[in-house]
């Protein structure tokens, strides 16, 4: 693993002494927990007893650990409680809005228990930071599946001869939705330090995804243009960009956004007289970005044949001589079997060993602090942190912990009957 001086970790670890409380499962959430937790915050995890719905969700390790689970959960502390008992929840409540000015911050995705909800909380900490992701803004329930399938990108996703919907494999809007939750806790808590006022944030899945489509100009298009856009499987909507196959079966994506790039692809290809030709015979200037994307799937079809009769090492060679923008197709299978040169070599990657998976190459924060970035943490086990936390962050006592265990309102890493 990376090895931090002290230095570099302080810059790499900017939010070092905020104390966040975390209530939530499956992605943007947890995402929103993750992100902060690798640039310095404490990140407390709170699971309900034997451990949250997605803590052995798909993929797993042979031992049956959640591989997902691990990854959305490096870094973080965990404590398990009875969140059904009244207890518990006065347990959580108070892990909330203690912590003095480095706590006070909780992560959700659940108005489940009136005892958490913002309103209840801020009663016992006016300057309470609550951060809330719902389904929709009314508050109803919603995932990505079920978001993508409302807001339209389905129907332009996938094969140009398919009037199926395609949903995208990554969950986008989850990802975006953890990422705005994060934002929106660090502007609540740099409202807070400069005001000394709580609030709560709230996003809502399908409000992320609206706005996205927005912003794009999706929305703005279906307005104003009487003409649906059509489907348009892997070609680059509005500029010139498709994928190639070559003479051995490999494939590539190559994307033409500026005239330099068009007049460097065709000089690679040895197409520039020929599609000079096409051009003066169209009457049209292929310099210009929409007239190469009018006519794709000529000079598409022109440029498959110089693909077709190379192999993919060749046609990699041409390409890697020149500024256009290109990659090969890898399946995550050909990524990790490339370990030796990408995932090694990769800054943002290093060696974890995590218990119940056992060592692998994991992604620390994306987000480079000064020239400097956090390593990846360890995931929690299921309770692993309880006693540590309940002891340090609450005052408690041995025989306050042992009772708590005993009456089943807490469980610890050595007592929980689960496997992590």
């Amino acid at each position: 693993m990376h090895r931090l001086r002290a230095e570099d970790a302080r810059r790499s670890r900017p939010l070092r002494g905020m104390r966040i409380i975390e209530i939530s499962s499956y992605v943007a959430a947890p995402l929103s927990g993750l992100t902060l937790a690798q640039l310095g915050a404490d990140v407390i995890r709170i699971e309900p007893l034997d451990g949250a719905a997605d803590r052995t969700r798909w993929p797993l390790a042979d031992s049956g650990t959640s591989l997902y689970w691990s990854g959305l959960n490096k870094g973080k502390r965990a404590i398990e409680v009875d969140l059904s008992d009244e207890r518990g929840r006065r347990l959580v409540g108070d892990l909330i809005v203690s912590g003095g000015r480095r706590g006070g911050m909780v992560i959700s995705n659940s108005e489940r228990h009136p005892d958490l909800t913002f309103e209840a909380l801020r009663a016992r900490r006016p300057d309470l930071i609550h951060v809330l992701l719902t389904g929709r803004r009314d508050g109803s329930t919603a995932v990505d599946y079920t978001v993508q399938a409302a807001t339209g990108f389905p129907q332009l996703t996938g094969p140009e001869n398919s009037a199926q919907p395609v949903n995208h494999l990554m969950p986008a809007w989850d990802v975006a939705a953890g990422l705005y939750l994060a934002v929106g806790l660090l502007a609540a808590e740099r409202h807070r330090l400069l005001t000394g006022e709580g609030q709560q944030v709230r996003v809502a899945l399908e409000d992320v995804a609206l706005a996205t489509a927005g912003n794009l100009g999706y929305l703005a298009e279906a307005q104003l243009s009487g003409t649906p856009r059509e489907r348009g499987g892997n070609y680059v909507y509005g500029s010139f960009g498709r994928d190639f196959t070559t003479a051995d079966g490999g494939r590539l994506m190559v994307v033409a956004l500026t005239p330099g790039h068009w007049q460097s692809l065709l000089a690679a290809t040895g197409l520039t007289e020929v599609v000079s030709a096409l051009a003066s015979a169209l009457g049209v200037d292929f310099a210009e970005e929409e007239q190469r994307f009018r006519h794709r799937k000529v000079l598409g079809e022109l440029l498959a044949g110089w693909f077709e009769t190379r192999t993919l090492a060749e046609a990699e060679s041409a390409l890697r001589a020149t500024r256009i923008l290109w990659s090969t197709y890898r399946s995550f299978t050909d990524l990790a079997a490339d370990g030796a040169r990408l995932l090694r070599e990769s800054p943002l990657m290093a060696q974890v060993r995590q218990p119940g998976v056992g060592s692998h190459w994991a992604p620390g924060s994306p987000v480079v602090m000064d020239g400097e970035q956090s390593p990846p943490g360890v995931s929690p086990l299921v309770g692993q942190h309880t006693d540590e936390v309940l002891r340090a962050e609450l005052g408690l006592g041995e025989s306050d912990l042992a009772m708590l265990s005993e009456t089943g309102v807490i469980r610890t890493h050595d007592n929980e009957r689960s496997v992590a």
